[in-house]
């Protein structure tokens, strides 16, 4: 198995090989189709050998060429979840007159029973499931592989885990971690390993006590490096950390988890 990230959007999107057929996890913002056509062609790769298109959720900047790249040939797939969900963006783009969109043809969509999802992977050589993991938008889906990889679009980043106790997020992470992922990637954030301890910062630590040894080490002139592997978080939040730390004068760390938060939205 294969994993590309596809770089022609702010949306970042995926290209998935399996033993026996693509998948195309979620898709730009209308308007991007000519960049993905570069884009895929670039890993040697024609629109038309992908099998299969998933989209995290139905928001513009996450199936705004899905339409588009199925015209080509690949299959969108649905899930049962999603489906009153499929047009929920079309009212937007409809505002954007100098942008094409092309609404996704319901005629041609495959509807998929979210417990169905390991024998639908399993046809194209991908051992997984996808799990509904609402938080960001009642739609939103994760495609969790047995080999460690986790795709969730929008759902907001582990490490903010502590901030959104007793919430569908944090029910929504509970769902992932226990598929033990080893990685994982995100619709807008570069990809993040999760410690072998539990994740990012697990659902047991105290988010603002790690906040505030990561501003003490950097303090104390700590590489971010050394950093992570004292404390054990992943490494995108103690560049968050250090970033905002050095950006603003006389922050705390209630500033900083304010201005994480705020970045996860």
């Amino acid at each position: 198995m294969k994993i590309h990230e596809l770089k022609y959007s702010n949306t970042n999107t995926f290209l998935i090989e399996g033993d026996s057929g693509k998948i195309l996890f979620d898709t730009g913002w209308a308007g991007t189709f000519s960049a993905f056509c570069k884009a895929i062609g670039e890993l040697h790769v024609s629109a038309q050998e992908i099998d299969y298109i998933l989209i995290s959720h139905f928001h513009p900047d996450h199936m705004g060429i899905a339409q588009e790249i199925a015209d080509l040939g690949p299959v969108v797939v649905v899930m049962d979840l999603q489906r009153d969900h499929v047009h929920d963006s079309d009212v937007i783009f409809a505002k954007e007159k100098d942008t094409a969109f092309v609404p996704i043809a319901d005629e041609r969509v495959r509807i998929l029973q979210i417990s169905e999802s390991r024998e639908f992977l399993k046809a194209v050589g991908i051992d997984g499931e996808i799990l509904s993991t609402p938080g960001h938008s009642d739609d939103s889906i994760s495609l969790c592989l047995d080999s460690g990889e986790v795709f969730v679009g929008d759902l907001n980043p582990l490490y903010e885990l502590e901030l959104h106790r007793e919430t569908q997020i944090e029910d929504s992470w509970n769902k992932i971690l226990k598929a033990n992922p080893k990685v994982v990637y995100y619709g807008h954030a570069k990809a993040t390993e999760i410690a072998a301890a539990g994740a990012a910062v697990s659902g047991h630590d105290d988010v603002y006590k790690q906040v505030s040894k990561i501003m003490k080490l950097i303090d104390k002139g700590v590489s971010l490096d050394r950093i992570q592997k004292k404390t054990g978080v992943d490494t995108s939040f103690v560049e968050d950390v250090a970033r905002m730390y050095l950006t603003h004068q006389n922050v705390g760390v209630q500033g900083i988890l304010d201005r994480i938060e705020i970045k996860g939205k």
